[in-house]
């Protein structure tokens, strides 16, 4: 960190008052000493390793900082911590000093990280003209003028082979199987900086249109692929290819018939507007940045286009729901911290009723767009979604009127057929935003309608009614009435009806209302062996593969319900017919069972939360005749861990990867949080989490911890902390993946974690940070040292041993060592005093912190003695400990010590350290041949010294035994 220089401390005049003689307590004065104070704040804050709160004290002194000079220091500090960060986009401006050479430096080390090569060049260059023998400056310019030659050279070869490309693709005489590898070439090249620019710049936006537009599948794919790899983090390049390829032809190509079509056009749209939101994000700290459009347009232009999409009678299903899927993603706020809900707004406004056609549609009957299976399901997500986004109860009832007259206005339309798309869309509202659907529901003559079309003859109307019944059920507000008046007319559907569609949909309405009472074992609302029965008709319904595949996901729906009963878990675990085709159904192309089949693992593996009542509370509530909730016998650990191991064996792990890397909707927050309960439960047992590793596992956990809700992150992370303890991690999450892991685990280092989850990130952090210094430095990026600093001060024995056995491997870093420098912390102490506990596991770990420490540092050994006037007898007893790594940990500080000063090696050989040396340097046994040859190593200093003689020779001093 730079200090002021220039006029004073300040770099500014203090005038004095012409009266007095003395200076005066202006206001001038006052900001610039709160300056001065902020600034001084901030270099102790960098010096003790708080970066971001040094970014804070300077960022504040800027705004009241009132001369150049002073501005030219801060902003010179602050881009020190933002280097020390590695945030280089977080550069400062020159244009309060030109001439500060240092300054400039530096953004030219932020531009070379950039990747801003031409820019760093020219900063370094400069820097080097007017301090030409700097060496630091010199060799920054030698760095950037290597790799700029370099990058002209694969810039030509680049060209080169892009003109190539283009040639094959442009020449419909060539064979077909070299224009089909040219266009695959093409993108892989878009995938790389250099590439994707000469493809841009070549004009290889006409080019990709015209592939666009060549109705051939294989080059359809290419040329979307390709411009995702164009567009990936570009702001400017996406703008202009939505501008110039228009949204209509890329809707028209997303709403294709083509399956895999319309999923690259999807992924195309998400990376479009990623790179445009990105965009607007970023703060305006250049040039370069400043010149750039607004993408706000191009935004708004998207969306609106996606909007007609939804209702638009010529895109394909499979079109719709990437429409669908793209409003999710990209609409409702990332976080309800964020302010601003315009966009929901805005396409509530302009899009809702749309999506309420779509929702409202009845393929067999409605004329209306075409659907597959998923769509229904999407639209209740995006519905939930916008209306969870809502701000007030003003913008709330306004989503509810509109969604009401919707309703209104098809219930008392014509025909049964208008009726029918109203009953359709209360259903569908039931499944999103339910106190949107409940309120439609209870509209007049709507819930009497729904009953009556129970019983008609029509199988499509009893479909859509018995659905929407079911979905009602799962309401608490509707459950007593449909008990009343609708389990009669449910069990006649079940039992009268000659189609299958229709006892099934009839059978999970009964296995709802047959659920009411969870798991508590004393609160069943049907006879006893009923729900026995219910799930063995699911069961049977679930392996017959003659039923259309959203029959089939009724039967899960009905278990999902029936396995809060631990007779029923017990039956479907040892059924293998129907847990395989379970898994089936999770590998398939139905992705509206994807909850169904979570909430049934969740259920088998009593991976939900369940608050054990306190004793007293229940005694009391026996006596005052209250309801007291009992589990049921075979929902005890052993009969949890038998239904587990049977899940693995059956193949579950495979199912539950396949179902993490469905793209839809219907994989909501939700769902993926039943899949981390599940991953969770999975690897309770250490010798489960190999197969779970190998089967992929891993891998699967870690978008997991990035997209669920709070509660399914931190389960998810604690997954990861589980297979990372016990696993070696580079072979768990290979390659770059290993880094991924760090972060959720730095979370679960939080005060609203359980003292568990607190305990088993330590461990696997303590892991991660034995393995390369390039992990350290990701832990110490991810903020998790001062957390672990704060688990060392734990009054529980466990949590407190593994923050320092953490601390232990961390201090192999440079970073992590100058924070034990710090003069005014008691960090280096609290080393010293846990080596002399009795706790052997926490002593370990802090002598083993203290021998790392005092090699890698020895300017840290001269202020031992005085952390504690007890450090003597600490030392001796790591010397005379029983245990051996211990006593080897206690004589590599001994040694460490004594090579650091002479003075503390004086100190030593006064205390009865040489006697303890002297018997550590005779022990024969070969087991401990490293504290005999570190023991050794300490008498031969001390003979060197002069402080003590050997037998054989003279000198100043005690003789050595």
């Amino acid at each position: 960190i730079v200090p002021a220089m220039g006029r004073g401390l300040t770099g500014c005049v203090i005038t004095a008052h012409p009266l007095s003689g003395k200076t005066r307590n202006t206001p001038e004065k006052r900001q610039r000493n709160r300056w001065l104070t902020l600034r001084e704040e901030g270099n102790n804050l960098f010096k003790s390793g708080d970066v971001e709160g040094a970014i804070s004290c300077y960022t504040k002194a800027l705004k009241v900082s009132t001369c150049d000079s002073e501005s030219a220091v801060l902003y010179r500090n602050r881009s020190a911590c933002y280097l020390k960060l590695e945030d280089y986009t977080d550069t400062f401006s020159l244009d309060t000093d030109q001439g500060d050479i240092k300054a400039r430096f530096r953004r030219a080390q932020a531009l070379h990280k950039l990747g801003r090569l031409d820019q760093a060049f020219l900063d370094a260059q400069k820097c080097a003209q007017l301090e030409p023998k700097n060496k630091a400056f010199q060799e920054l310019l030698r760095q950037l003028s290597a790799q700029i030659q370099q990058k002209v050279r694969y810039l030509s070869s680049t060209d080169s082979r892009v003109q190539q490309m283009f040639k094959l693709l442009l020449d419909n005489s060539a064979q077909a199987s070299d224009r089909q590898k040219a266009a695959q070439n093409l993108v892989v090249l878009s995938r790389e900086d250099a590439g994707a620019e000469q493809i841009f710049r070549n004009d290889g936006v006409k080019l990709l249109q015209r592939l666009l537009e060549s109705q051939q599948e294989d080059f359809v794919l290419s040329a979307l692929r390709t411009l995702v790899g164009l567009c990936t983090g570009h702001q400017s390049r996406t703008m202009a290819i939505v501008n110039e390829l228009g949204m209509d032809r890329l809707c028209g190509v997303m709403g294709s018939g083509a399956s895999s079509v319309s999923l690259s056009a999807c992924h195309l749209f998400q990376v479009m507007f990623e790179a445009l939101t990105e965009g607007m994000k970023k703060d305006v700290r250049g040039k370069d940045e400043a010149i750039l459009p607004e993408p706000s347009r191009e935004l708004r232009s998207m969306l609106r286009h996606l909007i007609d999409m939804l209702a638009a009678p010529n895109v394909s299903g499979p079109g719709r729901d990437s429409a669908i899927n793209l409003l999710v993603k990209q609409v409702p706020r990332k976080s309800q911290k964020h302010p601003d809900n315009s966009l929901t707004l805005w396409v509530i406004d302009n899009g809702l009723k749309k999506i309420l056609e779509v929702a409202g549609t009845v393929p067999e009957i409605t004329d209306g767009p075409p659907l597959t299976d998923n769509t229904l399901l999407s639209c209740s997500v995006l519905l939930n979604k916008l209306y969870d986004d809502l701000k007030s109860d003003k913008e709330r009832e306004n989503f509810s009127t509109l969604c009401e007259e919707y309703v209104q206005h098809h219930f008392r339309g014509p025909g049964l057929e208008s009726k029918l798309r109203s009953i359709q869309t209360v259903s569908v509202l039931l499944q999103g935003p339910s106190d949107v659907g409940n309120r439609t529901l209870e509209m007049s003559g709507i819930m009497d309608a729904v009953i009556s079309l129970c019983a008609s003859d029509n199988i499509t109307h009893q479909q859509v009614a018995v659905e929407t019944l079911i979905h009602a059920a799962g309401k608490a507000k509707r459950a007593s009435f449909i008990t009343a008046n609708g389990v009669a007319l449910l069990k006649d559907l079940y039992k009268k009806s000659e189609n299958e569609q229709i006892r099934v949909r009839a059978l999970v309405g009964l296995c709802k209302l047959g659920s009411a009472g969870g798991t508590d074992f004393s609160m069943k609302q049907f006879a006893e062996g009923s729900t026995l029965k219910l799930a063995k008709q699911c069961r049977k319904w679930l392996c017959n593969d003659s039923l259309p595949p959203n029959s089939r996901r009724w039967a899960i729906e009905g278990l999902a319900y029936l396995t809060f009963d631990a007779d029923v878990k017990e039956d479907f675990v040892d059924d293998k017919n129907a847990l395989q085709a379970m898994f089936q159904l999770a590998k398939s192309e139905d992705k509206t069972v994807l909850f169904a089949i979570g909430s049934t693992l969740v259920n088998c593996t009593n991976s939900y939360d369940v608050e054990k009542p306190d004793p007293q509370l229940v005694e009391l509530a026996k006596y005052a005749k209250q309801h007291v909730p009992e589990e049921h016998p075979k929902d005890a650990q052993s009969f949890v861990e038998k239904r587990v191991v049977k899940l693995l064996e059956a193949g579950v792990v495979s199912a539950l990867v396949c179902m993490v890397k469905q793209e839809s909707p219907a994989l909501t927050e939700t769902c993926r949080e039943c899949i981390a309960r599940v991953f969770l439960a999975l690897v309770e047992r250490q010798e489960d989490r190999g197969m779970v590793v190998a089967q992929g596992g891993g891998k699967a956990l870690l978008p997991l911890v990035s997209e669920s809700t709070d509660v399914g992150k931190i389960k998810a992370a604690q997954a990861l902390a589980k297979i990372t303890i016990t696993s070696n991690p580079e072979i768990a999450f290979p390659g770059e993946r290993v880094y991924e892991v760090v972060r959720p685990l730095a979370s679960l280092l939080a005060l609203d974690c359980s003292l568990l989850q607190n305990f088993e990130a330590l461990m696997a952090l303590t892991n991660l940070a034995g393995i390369s210094d390039r992990l350290r430095q990701k832990i110490i990026k991810e903020k998790a040292v001062p957390k672990v600093e704060g688990y060392m001060f734990e009054e529980h024995d466990l949590v407190r041993a593994a923050a320092t056995e953490c601390m232990c491997n961390l201090i192999l870093s440079p970073e992590v060592q100058k924070l034990y420098l710090v003069t005014d912390s008691d960090r280096l102490k609290l080393l010293v005093l846990y080596s002399g506990e009795d706790d052997e596991r926490l002593r370990k770990a802090a002598a083993g912190t203290l021998a790392v420490l005092t090699g890698e540092m020895p300017e840290v050994c001269a202020r031992i003695p005085s952390t504690t006037s007890h450090w003597l007898e600490i030392l001796q007893a790591l010397l005379l400990s029983e245990s051996q790594d211990l006593r080897h940990r206690g004589v590599v500080i001994t040694l460490n010590l004594m090579q650091a000063e002479r003075s503390l090696a004086e100190k030593l050989m006064e205390s009865e350290a040489l006697e303890i040396l002297s018997v550590l340097a005779k022990a024969a046994d070969a087991s401990q041949a490293s504290v005999t040859r570190a023991a050794q190593c300490c008498l031969d200093l001390c003979l060197e010294y002069g402080l003590i003689r050997s037998n054989d020779g003279e000198a100043n001093g005690k003789s050595a035994p």
